[in-house]
């Protein structure tokens, strides 16, 4: 059984579809049982549609090198 924590660190490869079928089964049956993680599920998806809507130049100069520095620095274990 997947964990929460698991589940977590998978979201973009199932919200890809990149995910092995082996694992993606898995993380269907966790979200299947979990209330928790079917409310992050929907909220990832909720936050990828809006920003998607963004258009670079709706960001000030600092808002976004502010972004930049975050990604570039982000790592799985953060």
């Amino acid at each position: 059984m997947l964990t929460c924590q698991e589940l977590v660190e998978l979201i973009t490869e199932y919200l890809e579809n990149t995910l092995p079928l082996a694992e993606r089964a898995r993380f269907d049956a966790h979200v299947a049982l979990c209330p928790g993680c079917v409310t992050y599920l929907d909220q990832m998806r909720l936050t990828i549609r809006t920003l998607g809507k963004l258009r670079e130049d709706a960001l000030s100069a600092a808002a976004r090198d502010e972004l930049l520095l975050l990604f570039r620095y982000w790592t799985r274990d953060s």
